[in-house]
């Protein structure tokens, strides 16, 4: 029985609402009658004595969970209006829809309890003053949760029951439907499963997720649409990185049965809001695992090798995979001086391998130093193909037969979708001649489609006939010839580098690089760590870094000129057509660089009587050269310009005077105690 006396004429002066609430859309969507009665709140308000105007329907939070009041902007509202006093009543058909959390639900009846509202359920009407009322409500509101938990509790067991039988449901990835009776088959569309039987033959081809998408470039792949008005149709859309990584993931395709794959974690961000995500376990968490539940496109080993060779290629949890780049030993390279990773740049393009410590610390030791990849390349190539020389003629042969797989896959991928638009074409032609000619509105509209479906069918043909028409493969004698010569394979230009490190990959774990830092020309060590176990050392020679790749007919000519000024000795050589070791033209900057590299002295007499060089001012003087070079450019000392840009000065009593001068003052300056002030106070 409702009491009414608890209702005041203060109650009655500020507003009724109505908080109307469902936790799902499908529950707004089929349970109307609940819905219904949380509406019908207003009139049993109006009913109890407030106004028409004074009564407020707040609905905005329904299709919301009642978990957290983060999301709900009509519970913050409500729990607003009542810390400020304007509302009498708050009106639910039970006190949980207010708020499922406790937490939430004690702090409104709280504020309820300072500003005198009134709590009106279908059973009572609740004055958080009365100490009655606020235990009642206290109860109900546990009683409410624990319903919750119990109701959870065995939805989920029964879903774990049905799991581990292999019963339950389970959203199925592409290629998979289920049948009349639930059971999990494969898709009867034929295009479907070849495409993605032909995704899993590329990733067994090319080893990288990526590569994969850059196969079926210009391809269409399957998806299938969950949800909405177009749910459970087969949409033909671009392939993307993150539908390969799933699909190549995913162990439905290797026939099992998995649940328990991800586990949802709560946790409270900076603002104090409850987020909820999904997070991967790792395989040996997994609630259920039912191999050979229904057929599959790989075995469960290849699965396992999958999703072993998708973790190898992630760089971000410092894996090293082949990439793009000349440098074969990229991420196989470790300093032989402190043990680090050498990374890998490409400094005018030419490959070289860096010690990260020494760029990161700025550690100038002798044995971390960068090394040019070239040469060292070349050592582990030699040594590479003399190890495998037993594996030539297999290794060859089975290289033609994937090239050969792969055209045929594609191929027949081109063929199947030319056979789809001539059936959507011949339905678009059944449509049009099914249509009456005088009902042109429609007519029109079928004309049009079945004209697009004939462009689609002829651009299908187009591309199956260029696809046949391409090259065919050698002969099988050929490529066993050539299988016999693995150094001319291996110098192929149909041999991707990705493909050498590959190779190199395979028999070999990884290489350290020690410098014997002997000044220019210097050795470098090669350790090389074979997976099988051995090691063994090679030694090459690096050329010099001051004249790298410079030919021994530019130095000639550079010692016959030196009687010139760089810029006439770097205007010759480019008029002769030589270039520097990198291919560029010669400069005034690249003639000193080989001069000082081949130890080439500048003969050409461009000092007058008197004149010092600044190189031999600074010794005379005993200071270092940058503060001649400063006092040259600041104008603070007299001096000349030659023809090759060099600086001369006419050491003189007064040029002298001068210099003494500018010495004390930049003593004076540096001294220690610039800071000390007259009287000894600091």
């Amino acid at each position: 029985m409702i009491s009414e006396s608890k209702i005041t004429r203060a109650h009655l002066s500020r507003l009724a609402l109505v908080y109307v609430r469902q936790s799902t859309i499908a529950q707004v969507r089929c349970n109307t009658e609940s819905t219904a009665r949380q509406y019908a709140l207003a009139d049993h308000a109006a009913a109890l004595g407030w106004q028409r105007d004074r009564v407020l329907v707040l609905d905005g939070d329904l299709g919301l969970s009642g978990r957290s009041a983060a999301a709900r902007g009509d519970f913050k509202e409500l729990v607003s209006r009542v810390c400020l006093g304007e509302v009498g009543a708050v009106f639910g058909l039970e006190i949980s829809r207010l708020a499922r959390s406790s937490a939430d639900l004690q702090r409104l009846l709280e504020f309820c309890d300072l500003t005198a509202t009134l709590v009106v359920d279908a059973d009572g009407i609740y004055d958080l003053r009365d100490f009655n009322d606020r235990l009642l409500l206290g109860l109900k509101g546990t009683m409410s949760e624990a319903e919750l938990h119990i109701l959870a509790g065995r939805l989920q067991e029964s879903k774990r029951a049905a799991a581990a039988r292999g019963a339950l449901p389970l959203p199925l990835p592409i290629g998979y439907v289920h049948d009349e009776s639930g059971e999990t088959v494969l898709d009867p569309n034929e295009e479907v499963r070849a495409a993605v039987a032909d995704a899993f033959a590329a990733f067994a081809a090319v080893g990288s997720a990526y590569a994969v998408v850059g196969a079926f470039a210009g391809r269409p792949f399957p998806q299938r649409a969950y949800g909405g008005p177009w749910g459970g149709e087969v949409r033909w859309e671009r392939l993307t990185h993150a539908r390969i990584r799933d699909l190549l993931a995913n162990p439905c395709y290797a026939g099992a049965y998995v649940y328990g794959r991800n586990r949802m974690q709560r946790s409270i961000d900076a603002g104090g809001t409850i987020r909820t995500r999904s997070v991967a376990l790792p395989r040996a968490e997994w609630s259920v695992i039912i191999q050979d539940h229904h057929p599959a496109y790989i075995s469960w080993q290849t699965h396992l090798d999958i999703v072993a060779r998708l973790s190898a290629n992630c760089s971000r949890q410092g894996a090293r995979p082949p990439r793009e780049g000349r440098a074969l030993l990229q991420g196989l390279v470790r300093c032989g001086s402190c043990g680090h990773p050498m990374s890998t740049s490409y400094p005018a393009n030419r490959p070289t391998y860096h010690c990260t410590l020494a760029r990161a610390d700025h550690v100038l030791t002798p044995g971390c130093r960068s090394v040019a990849a070239a040469r060292i390349d070349a050592a582990i190539s030699r040594r590479l193909l003399e190890a495998v020389s037993a594996d030539q003629i297999a290794l060859a042969l089975a290289a033609a037969e994937e090239v050969t797989a792969r055209r045929t896959r594609a191929t027949r991928a081109l063929e199947r979708q030319l056979e789809r638009t001539r059936y959507e074409a011949d339905r678009a032609a059944r449509a049009f001649h099914a249509c009456e000619p005088e009902n042109r509105l429609v007519a029109r509209s079928l004309e049009a489609r079945w004209e697009a479906t004939l462009g689609a069918v002829a651009e299908a043909e187009a591309a199956v006939a260029a696809s046949r028409a391409e090259l065919a493969l050698p002969a099988r004698a050929e490529l066993e010839m050539l299988a016999t010569d693995l150094p001319r394979l291996w110098q192929a230009p149909s041999t991707s580098d990705r493909d050498r490190k590959r190779l190199l990959r395979a028999l070999i774990a990884d290489v350290t690089l020690i410098s014997d830092a002997d000044g220019i020309g210097d050795r470098v060590r090669i350790g090389i760590h074979w997976r099988s176990g051995a090691t063994e050392e090679l030694v090459v020679d690096r050329p010099g870094r001051s004249h790298s790749g410079t030919s021994a007919e530019v130095v000639e000519r550079v010692r016959q000129l030196c009687g010139q000024t760089d810029r006439q000795i770097a205007a010759e050589l480019t008029a002769a057509g030589l270039r520097t070791g990198r291919g560029q033209s010669f400069d005034v900057r690249a003639v000193r660089h080989v001069r000082r590299g081949h130890g080439i002295p500048s003969t050409y007499a461009d000092a007058a009587p008197g004149e010092l060089s600044i190189p031999q001012l600074a010794a005379r003087l005993a200071v270092p050269g940058s503060v001649i070079y400063r006092w040259a450019r600041s104008d603070r000392l007299p001096t000349r310009r030659t023809a090759s840009g060099q600086y001369r000065i006419a050491f003189t009593a007064d040029v002298e005077r001068v210099c003494r001068d500018l010495i004390t003052d930049r003593a004076r300056i540096e001294s220690p105690m610039r800071d000390t002030v007259i009287g000894g106070a600091v």
